[in-house]
């Protein structure tokens, strides 16, 4: 089969050797989701099975810092097997990174935890989140790289388009999984630390999903333009040196990065993984309630990806990749109050009628960002912040002359804060514990709800309806990406060049989102000032890409090996 460019050719029916290869493709690349997000859901109990040796809260930052080790080795992933995708074939490649994966989830869920095997216990779940993190680095590259090789001119975004369904489609079954298991045994079953708890089955279970992706894939055979850039003896021998070691080929690379890439990567994440945050932590509302308006969103949404992938072919990639970066950086502040007005009303009216105001010295405020959940803060400004913050209380900071005590001003009273840095830790700890309980009694008399949201007043039409629109914007950016970046590049370095840019954008402005949004949560004030992130990197994405990034549908790939 080869990339033809004939009119018939792009009306013609798919052919049944066209639908093996983008199911056998996608099917993989949903595997790939189930796994990566089946930890984000369990996070909890993670922490509880390999950190128990530390607090609860410690526990939980550290296995946020485990999942986010998977983010950041991806472009290494990227590079170790786009190499050898370029080298040796897509084929062969894929199937190595997805049964790497696939045996890591597999054996999350066999190993011991802390209290049976101590501290090899982190080490090993890191190891395995490593290596996870390193085979999607080279999962999703051999895909869009093998479908797109396989479809006809003027069908490389309709054909592509269902692997970057598999993204919502693995989010959304490892929240399945996870949410069936949780609800069909006791809470303790289900968070135990030992080898019998219920959140390791969704764990074992992928070796049955590894299984069939491997038996499928096994009956595929190589890329054809591959194949024939094999077969001439053109391939390149140095994929890593072709693709980045000269300034041509690198100066794509980044444009691909910044205009496209990252300003996808924050629309997606922040529109679907962000979202469940700012609804479960933020907004207090009940983590189950939270799943089911996303669920249905998801699949609701889901078939946008198709939509636009068809779309791209008719008006072009970069329209609808960037029109998704730009509604997202203009709605994003408004999509999520009406999250916060649907979700949790109370909070709402809370926030505006009733202002807080903390008054400090700048220079006693520190960023509020504990990435090992070993600071103590004992500033008098940071500790009216935090006080804050855990009741998602919106503040205004003001300035106040150098040396100043911070005070919080709640309606018309006002509370001076403690300065811990010249106490003893016993008088400290009953200082500021007196502080914090005394502040957050004064914010639920003026209304602020303290516990978790009210179920009852939580209008799940429309909060449906925005998670929707999240995740439509999500699939605008998304559902042209893999041919929009396959068509960047020539087929000779097409794996690793195209690898790179993308697991740059979403491994790390994207999977880094959520702690640094919730660190400018911290740090401004206000719920809403995580936002500011995504709202920056698609605005930023918008206006590289309308400048530099060039249209690609047109491109015929037989004609660049």
């Amino acid at each position: 089969m080869t990339t033809m460019t004939s009119p018939a050719d792009m009306i013609r029916p798919v052919t049944s050797e066209e639908r093996k290869v983008i199911f056998a493709s996608s099917l993989g690349t949903v595997f790939e989701w189930y796994d990566f997000y089946l930890y984000g859901w369990t996070a909890a109990q993670i922490g509880k099975a390999f950190y128990s040796a530390f607090d609860a809260n410690t526990q939980f930052i550290f296995a946020l810092l485990t999942f986010s080790a998977g983010f950041l080795v991806r472009p290494f992933g990227a590079l170790v097997f786009g190499r050898l995708g370029d080298i040796v074939g897509r084929k062969y490649t894929f199937l190595v990174t997805i049964t790497i994966m696939g045996l890591s989830t597999f054996l999350v869920g066999l190993t011991p935890g802390f209290q049976t095997i101590g501290i090899a216990a982190p080490i090993i779940l890191i190891a395995l989140r490593l290596i996870q993190g390193l085979a999607i680095g080279g999962e999703y590259g051999g895909a869009a790289t093998y479908v797109a090789e396989h479809a006809p001119q003027g069908r490389r975004g309709l054909y592509t388009s269902w692997i970057q369904t598999t993204a919502t489609i693995g989010l959304f079954m490892s929240l399945i999984i996870v949410f069936v298991a949780r609800n069909t045994m006791s809470a303790e079953a289900f968070a135990s630390p030992d080898l019998f708890s219920g959140w390791r089955i969704p764990y074992l279970l992928s070796i049955v999903l590894l299984g069939i992706s491997i038996w499928i894939r096994l009956q595929l055979s190589e890329s054809p333009v591959f194949q024939k850039l094999k077969d001439e003896g053109k391939q390149s021998k140095a994929p890593l040196t072709d693709a980045f070691g000269n300034w041509p080929s690198a100066k794509v690379a980044l444009i691909a990065l910044f205009g496209y890439t990252a300003g996808q990567a924050v629309i997606w994440y922040g529109g679907q993984f962000y979202a469940r945050i700012f609804l479960v932590n933020i907004l207090k509302i009940p983590a189950n309630t939270a799943d089911i308006a996303l669920i249905i969103a998801l699949i609701i949404a889901t078939m946008g990806f198709v939509f636009f992938g068809w779309l791209s072919d008719k008006i072009g990639r970069k329209p609808i990749i960037l029109a998704g970066c730009l509604l997202g950086a203009l709605t994003y502040h408004y999509a999520f109050g009406l999250l916060t007005h649907a979700g949790n009303p109370a909070l709402e009216a809370a926030l505006a009628k009733a202002p807080v105001t903390v008054t400090a010295d700048p220079a006693d405020c520190n960023t509020l960002f504990d990435p090992v959940g070993g600071r103590v803060f004992k500033n008098s400004c940071d500790i009216v912040r935090q006080t804050l913050i855990s009741s998602s209380v919106n503040f205004k900071m003001e300035n106040a002359p150098a040396g100043t005590v911070a005070k919080v001003t709640i309606g018309d009273k006002a509370y001076d804060s403690v300065a811990g840095a010249a106490l003893d830790a016993k008088t400290f700890g009953e200082q500021s514990t007196a502080f914090k309980k005394t502040v957050t009694e004064a914010v639920k008399a003026a209304g602020y709800p303290t516990g978790e949201a009210d179920t009852k007043a939580i209008n799940m039409p429309l909060l449906v309806a925005v998670l929707t629109y999240l995740a439509i914007l999500a699939t605008m950016v998304y559902g042209p990406m893999a041919a929009a970046l396959v068509e960047l590049f020539p087929t000779r370095i097409r794996y690793t060049a195209m690898s790179l840019p993308y697991h740059i954008g979403n491994g790390w402005f994207g999977g880094l989102l959520p702690p640094i949004a919730v660190a400018l949560v911290a740090s401004y004030g206000s719920i809403y000032a995580g936002l500011w992130y995504p709202v920056i990197i698609a605005s930023m994405t918008f206006i590289i890409g309308l400048f530099l990034i060039p249209e690609t549908k047109d491109r015929d790939l037989n004609s660049d090996m």
